[in-house]
């Protein structure tokens, strides 16, 4: 997208055509002083994106595309409450999209496409009238915009303590684990005493085995280590 070009007509009465929501519109006279915009396009700018512009708060629309701007989108833009155009595509931006920008209640046109964003897409608001042309070229990115699932990989990531609670988890799994195979060994020792002591045939069947179990290991043991 163009800078902004400013003309002056014969009246000396300036002119400005300003690229906002994919299209250029003409201010002039006292239109002027309902327009505010900034438009740093295609000017190699390197770094991170200021979060003091999201101080400008009656700033209608932004464009900060094509540049080689890195880092991630600031959560001060949410208070850019007048803004209706928002032109970060082209750079070499990181993270996630803040879903404070929800807020927004009067931003049309939003384009974040070819950088190198991540996570899942806003999809409330007025970020649910976007389409997959606002997101292109940003592989990383989900959601339902661009009919691409997000997988576990790219859900939030746990805080702290909530990585501790999960770690918690796993221990109380395993000693569980081991209580339920304890017991389970218990039962089956019980269970076949008690057969032993109803049935007096698998007793004797019982004890022949073990009888044999004893004469064959003797056996083994007599013929390959005290005779050699």
């Amino acid at each position: 997208m163009p800078p902004a070009r400013t003309h002056t007509i014969e009246k000396q009465r300036a002119e400005v055509e300003f690229a906002t929501k994919n299209r250029y519109e003409l201010y002039n006279g006292s239109n002027l002083n309902y327009m505010t915009g900034l438009d740093l396009s295609s000017n190699e700018l390197r770094g991170g994106i200021p979060s003091e512009i999201g101080q400008l708060q009656k700033n209608r629309a932004l464009n900060l595309s094509n540049n080689l701007l890195s880092g991630n989108i600031p959560e001060s833009f949410s208070n850019l409450k007048m803004i209706e155009s928002l032109d970060l595509s082209r750079n070499k931006l990181s993270g996630r999209i803040p879903p404070q920008l929800t807020d927004l209640n009067f931003l049309s046109n939003f384009n974040v496409s070819y950088n190198n964003l991540s996570g899942p897409i806003p999809d409330k608001e007025q970020f649910g009238t976007f389409d997959d042309s606002s997101y292109k070229g940003n592989s990383a990115l989900c959601g339902s915009m661009i009919k691409r699932k997000c997988s576990s990989a790219l859900a939030p990531a746990a805080t702290p303590t909530g990585g501790g609670e999960d770690e918690g988890d796993s221990v109380i799994d395993m000693v569980a684990l081991r209580w339920s195979f304890g017991a389970s060994y218990v039962s089956v020792i019980l269970g076949l005493f008690a057969a032993l002591r109803i049935n007096s045939y698998w007793r004797r069947l019982w004890f022949y085995f073990i009888d044999r179990c004893i004469d064959t290991c003797y056996y083994w043991h007599f013929k390959y280590v005290f005779c050699r």
